[in-house]
């Protein structure tokens, strides 16, 4: 194997893939890269046995072969070659190691064999729709902060994708929640989603397709689901990724049908008051909001620290309601809210917000109220 290719190239492709492999492995082939030299441009694989990435990226190749290398080191020594650089890539050399020259710097790796490397991708997969790459990265920003990270209830740790019927029309609909806030987006339903079951994509998943689409130039990305595996096509890139082997609770039951006292305020005032007031928060995490008529009141105390407060207008017709909410969980709801203003329905001070972009009926956000 021999191929010549340009330093930033490689480098993007090697910040991808090694994106995946894990620091520690037990399994010695997990930590490396597969790196296969073929006449038509260079592929690039690795894995961490639940989620797979293939890069093909354009290079001279000289001799064809494969063989694989460690990821993390390998991009560490691409990373710091001189820009503009012409990056030659030899395996095997005179000792059997994988050579990177560039300039006058030299490097020999150690490898292991593409016999040992583990590949979880290949088979079809039955229900096959593009999304445009602009949707599918607005659905991911809309509830991937919601996902869970708390390791027990492992149904949590994704996003929960499903076909659903709303009124006359079919949506898809994407879901996340922690316990403490639930995220509800819905996109128009892509043409051959109709018949799909709901998945649950995994949290380093959603991670990894989300960095990739900041990545590239295509406008619609191909997805692939089957019973326990998803994949996203983005032309060079391949992710296949397994799925999250579990039941998603119930999550409309949790959304409240009955919040009748509506408080709606310009958002990026409401989110700049709360960021100012939660400097003597950062210890408890808690602020409170106390309603009144055409107003509204976020504070803060803390016996360490000290109080804050700070006064806002605000539409609000209802009985004063005194709630109140961990600031940083407010703080993601509302950055995700694209209109000029919000609307927060309450039924009391120990039931369930409801947060409205009011300019896009399409999200709907759930957060629990905190003990203050």
């Amino acid at each position: 194997m021999k191929f010549t290719i340009e330093r930033a190239k490689l480098l993007k492709t090697l910040s991808h893939v090694q994106s995946i492999v894990e620091k520690r492995n037990t399994i010695p082939v997990l930590s490396n890269v597969r790196i296969e030299a073929m006449e038509d441009g260079i592929s690039f694989k690795a894995t961490d046995m639940d989620t797979e990435i293939t890069e093909i990226a354009d290079a001279k190749t000289a001799e064809t072969g494969a063989t694989t290398a460690p990821a993390h080191m390998l991009y560490d020594i691409v990373r710091k070659l001189s820009d503009g650089s012409q990056v030659e890539i030899t395996f095997p050399d005179e000792k059997g190691q994988l050579t990177i020259a560039s300039g006058r710097s030299k490097f020999s790796l150690s490898t292991i064999g593409v016999e040992d490397f583990p590949v979880i991708s290949g088979d079809k997969l039955p229900t096959s729709f593009v999304m445009p790459r602009d949707e599918l990265k607005d659905v991911i920003d809309r509830t991937q902060f919601a996902v869970s990270t708390e390791e027990t209830r492992y149904y949590l740790n994704g996003i929960y994708v499903h076909a659903k019927q709303e009124g006359a029309s079919n949506v898809l609909r994407v879901v996340a929640t922690d316990g403490h806030r639930l995220a509800c987006v819905e996109s128009p339903l892509p043409q051959g989603a109709e018949n799909m079951a709901g998945v649950i994509i995994p949290r380093k998943t959603v991670t990894e397709i989300r960095k990739l689409l900041d990545d590239t130039s295509v406008e619609n990305v191909n997805i692939e689901i089957s019973e326990n595996k998803v994949r996203f096509n983005l032309e060079d890139v391949t992710l296949t990724s397994k799925l999250i082997d579990g039941t998603y609770p119930d999550y409309e039951r949790v959304i409240p049908t009955d919040n009748d006292k509506n408080l709606e305020l310009n958002v990026k005032e409401l989110a700049a008051a709360v960021d100012r007031v939660s400097v003597v928060a950062e210890r408890t995490r808690a602020i409170k909001m106390l309603t009144h008529e055409n107003r509204v009141t976020i504070t803060t105390s803390s016996p360490d620290l000290g109080s804050a407060s700070e006064d806002l207008e605000a539409k609000y017709e209802n009985e004063s309601l005194e709630i109140g909410y961990n600031f940083r969980y407010l703080l993601d709801i509302l950055a995700e809210v694209k209109g000029d203003t919000v609307r927060i329905s309450f039924a009391d001070a120990a039931s369930p917000s409801v947060i409205h972009d009011t300019s896009d009926a399409s999200a709907i956000y759930v957060l629990m109220p905190m003990r203050v």
